[in-house]
């Protein structure tokens, strides 16, 4: 029944995560958004998966899960394929303590001129979060999600405290629950209906190089230089953004990226350019994730934060269950939208 139906908008990391564990539970499931699935902040992410190692975050409870949510993921969904290649950062990268190694050359035989020692966190890991963005979404298909690509979200339907539906650029979806997994254009839909989330949006560079293939062979992330490879060769960098406001700026940052990967890898001097694009991170003011209902709202449920692709398993997952069962969990009491009021 179209009055029992859960919308989640957005079909970036968040929305496709939060469609797939909503789907097959009884409750109807559309999942809208503007372009294709993964085609907003999530293409341009690095998409670099690693447990936080700081204890006193609201959201350390939720943070704790990642990596053994996505280990069920990958369970549930033998073709999600995660990288579990661990990461080595140096030269200040990284503050919080974590395990050192003093045999970077071992792990990166390809690195010039490797630090004395670095930070290696063997757990952490990475993917391609367009196919995974697509696998979640085909598997909510397949539990009975209906998906609509290229239908914008223009306002809520929002009456007495309550919202019934949302208003598409293909006309209004009615709903029982609207779930917002926008990023930074859950802000405007939400002011919308007079609720105000301290989000903006934070700009990265994404740079995409081709390199001969088994030259990196973990996650880099150093001051200077961020990495990691696929298995075709293919080198993702991102770097800072720096008011790049055309094709010709990103160029050369583009370049720049290269011209450092060229001369910190052996066998990497022949490293084209593929590509470089800018992803609109949403980022709330406080660094934290905000999930779950606006208070005063009925009908209305939000999902936005940095740090998506880390979280999206166990966010997914852990949102799911409170939209279709009415029972908070304790993992998220500290990402609330109400902190802010």
């Amino acid at each position: 029944m179209a009055d029992r139906n859960i919308v989640v908008v957005g079909a970036g990391i968040i929305g496709a995560s939060l469609a797939y564990h909503l789907a097959g539970r009884g409750r109807p499931v559309t999942l809208i958004d503007a372009g294709m699935p993964a085609s907003g902040a999530t293409r341009a992410s690095f998409a670099w998966i690693r447990r936080s190692v700081v204890s006193d975050l609201p959201s350390a409870p939720l943070r704790y899960l990642a990596l053994e949510e996505y280990r069920r993921l990958e369970r549930e969904l033998p073709k999600l394929s995660i990288r579990w290649s661990g990461s080595l950062s140096w030269d200040g990268f990284d503050e919080a303590p974590g395990p050192r190694t003093d045999d970077v050359g071992a792990l990166e035989p390809r690195l010039l001129d490797p630090p004395a020692v670095a930070i290696h966190r063997q757990e952490d890991a990475a993917f391609d979060p367009v196919a995974a963005t697509d696998l979640l979404v085909a598997a909510a298909r397949d539990r009975g999600a209906r998906l609509l690509t290229g239908v914008l979200a223009t306002a809520l339907c929002h009456q007495v405290g309550t919202v019934s539906g949302v208003q598409t650029t293909a006309g209004v979806i009615p709903a029982e629950t609207i779930v917002l997994a926008a990023g930074t254009g859950t802000v405007a839909l939400c002011s919308g209906i007079g609720i105000t989330l301290p989000v903006e949006p934070s700009p990265a560079v994404l740079v995409r190089l081709r390199a001969a293939p088994g030259l990196v062979r973990t996650i880099i992330a150093t001051p200077s230089l961020e990495a990691r490879q696929l298995d075709d060769g293919t080198v993702l960098a991102p770097t800072a953004y720096t008011g790049e406001t055309d094709q010709a700026a990103l160029l050369r940052t583009a370049r720049r990226v290269r011209d450092r990967f060229a001369a910190s890898f052996i066998g990497a001097s022949d490293t084209k350019i593929v590509s470089v694009e800018i992803g609109w991170r949403p980022m709330p003011t406080d660094g934290e994730p905000i999930i779950g209902r606006p208070a005063g709202t009925g009908g209305l449920y939000v999902a936005v934060m940095h740090s998506a692709i880390t979280l999206a398993a166990a966010a997914g997952r852990l949102a799911a269950t409170e939209v279709l069962t009415g029972s908070p969990a304790p993992e998220l009491s500290g990402c609330r939208p109400d902190r802010f009021h």
